[in-house]
């Protein structure tokens, strides 16, 4: 059964409400690669987003493009600050991605104020991008983030430049934070308002590895495993109208989080989350 599509924002693409997260691809061999093509294609996913900084996915994801580029809306990301580097990074990621262009270009985790200070200045990240888009290289451009500030952070983005997507954290356990959820919620009104895509991230995150876990994930944090625990977390967030979730960074997960995508999609209650989180200990994997 395919996964539900929903509009991508103001772009118009019609894309799965899951988003593969190339980020999985970081360390696998292309015939790993090749397989996770076949999963992609078999749930008609069609959006994928990478980085320049996700060791070697873009290359896994070019030999994808020879033969698929029609199929997918691709989207990478650029974790420089200043307008060269910046420039320099779109035209490599190009180079491995084997496209001559890509349809949204974002820049990674702008958090730090310094640092989005920097990007968006008048030489910073952010020139390169809308000089992209000028010369046909990128059709949208996005940002996105980590931490209990990024909600904030992007609506001070959204204030100061009119981004065609954003991406942050959300799970059950972030909509029971103090902070953080009323903020998210603000960023979603904004969002809204202003038809910018929402992609989320940490959907089917567990907490932090605990001291002497044995770390058989290539995700930076322990990740839900079992299906019965997987499928509730993905259906919260999909039960959200017009909201996208980006896959694991993990191969081995992406099977069960497609499938549970691909179920007619119910909202778990209140009760059964909080039974969830009781029962694998869901925490938060930013410290507070």
């Amino acid at each position: 059964m395919a996964i539900e599509k929903r509009v991508f924002g103001r772009t118009g693409h019609m894309s799965s409400a899951v988003v593969f997260g190339a980020a999985a691809l970081a360390r696998v061999d292309q015939g790993v690669a090749d397989r996770v093509l076949d999963l992609l294609i078999e749930h008609d996913v069609n959006h994928i987003d990478t980085a320049a900084s996700y060791g070697d996915a873009e290359r896994r994801v070019g030999p994808w493009m020879d033969r698929h580029r029609d199929r997918f809306f691709l989207a990478t990301k650029t974790g420089d600050r200043d307008y060269a580097a910046a420039r320099d990074s779109i035209r490599r990621s190009l180079d491995r991605l084997r496209t001559d262009h890509v349809d949204l270009i974002q820049l990674h985790a702008l958090i730090h104020p310094d640092e989005w200070e920097r990007a968006l200045s008048a030489d910073g990240a952010l020139k390169a991008c809308i000089e992209a888009r000028e010369q046909g290289l990128v059709k949208y451009i996005g940002v996105t983030g980590h931490g209990w500030n990024v909600a904030a952070m992007h609506r001070r983005s959204l204030e100061r430049f009119d981004f065609d997507s954003i991406l942050l954290p959300w799970n059950w356990f972030a909509a029971q934070h103090k902070t953080y959820a009323p903020d998210f919620e603000r960023t979603m009104k904004l969002a809204a308002e202003r038809n910018v895509a929402v992609q989320t991230i940490k959907g089917v995150a567990r907490g932090p590895w605990a001291a002497g876990a044995k770390r058989d994930r290539t995700t930076w944090y322990q990740p839900l495993e079992a299906m019965d625990d997987i499928r509730p977390a993905v259906h919260w967030i999909l039960s959200r109208p017009g909201v996208f979730l980006l896959s694991a960074g993990d191969v081995a997960l992406l099977p069960s989080i497609l499938k549970a995508a691909s179920e007619p999609v119910m909202k778990p209650s209140d009760e059964a989350m909080a039974a969830l989180s009781a029962r694998t200990g869901l925490a938060s994997i930013f410290g507070i």
